[in-house]
């Protein structure tokens, strides 16, 4: 069955240290894509391990966007997934990671 793609999610993870250094990726993301930037918790939110902040990406901008927060993300890890309605489906299987992959707490999608 294909499945559309609404827009993509890219969430910066950060540690409470990190936070200015997420902050100024996010802006950067936003000057040069005109992204939303969600608010940046500080502490573990849904399935999120660590801190975080969503970027909301759209599809005809995923190809750009992919390439540049590849050589852009300071060190930080970027969990990325797409935005299809099948939320399990989007943080398990329709995901991309640029740095190391962390374990996500999946507990909300049973």
């Amino acid at each position: 069955m294909s499945q559309i793609i609404r827009d993509f999610h890219a969430h910066i993870y950060f540690d409470p240290e990190q936070l200015a250094e997420a902050q100024a990726l996010g802006a950067a993301a936003r000057d040069r894509f005109g992204v939303p930037v969600g608010h940046f918790h500080v502490r573990p939110v849904g399935p999120h391990p660590r801190g975080s902040c969503q970027l909301t990406v759209q599809p005809e901008q995923w190809g750009e966007f992919s390439q540049w927060i590849a050589l852009n993300r300071r060190g930080l890890t970027i969990f990325a997934h797409t935005s299809t309605g099948d939320d399990r489906a989007d943080h398990t299987e329709n995901v991309i990671w640029f740095g190391p992959s962390e374990p996500l707490n999946l507990a909300m999608f049973d």
